[in-house]
């Protein structure tokens, strides 16, 4: 079966960036832990999944995304300054740590600390890998329909369709 809109894909992937000029390696997901994903319902990168469309299972993929197609550039302005309060009893974050925070409409995002001082953490609230050209090397290990329940719930149940919430 070909990778198209509403299949459920099991892959393995190396990603690479840029650093001065050099491939510097950053994750990678193996057969043993591949990424499973429903393709086709916004929850990857659209550059991405277009790289993918039309892959079967077995097949071998290595593609780079520019900045734009990525997360985009870094914006200098995404900084903000949490009150150090907001953290309670908590020890204060260490700075380089990545915060789990929410917005005011429940969406789930990730902010890494720059900065702590006795008023505030300060964040900065752009992709991790904002700003930088992505590299994806891998391989794809199944493709198969996605279930009604998969569909109905917006994402994969695993790459065998059983996997638990």
């Amino acid at each position: 079966m070909k990778i198209q809109p509403n299949s459920v894909v099991a892959l393995t992937y190396d990603l690479y960036t840029k650093e001065n000029g050099e491939e510097v390696f950053v994750e990678k997901a193996d057969e043993q832990n591949p990424l499973v994903f429903l393709y086709g319902v916004g929850m990857m990168l659209p550059k991405f999944e277009e790289n993918l469309q039309d892959c079967s299972a077995g097949d071998t993929y290595d593609f780079h995304l520019v900045t734009a197609d990525a997360y985009g550039t870094k914006d200098e302005n995404a900084i903000a300054e949490l009150p150090i309060d907001m953290f309670g009893e908590m020890e204060k974050p260490e700075i380089g740590s990545v915060l789990p925070l929410q917005d005011n409409e429940g969406n789930n995002f990730r902010a890494q600390v720059k900065a702590v001082s006795d008023a505030a953490v300060t964040v900065d609230l752009n992709h991790p890998m904002a700003g930088q050209e992505l590299h994806f090397i891998g391989k794809i290990i199944s493709v198969r329909e996605a279930t009604a329940e998969e569909l109905d719930h917006g994402h994969a149940h695993g790459a065998d369709g059983h996997a638990g919430h």
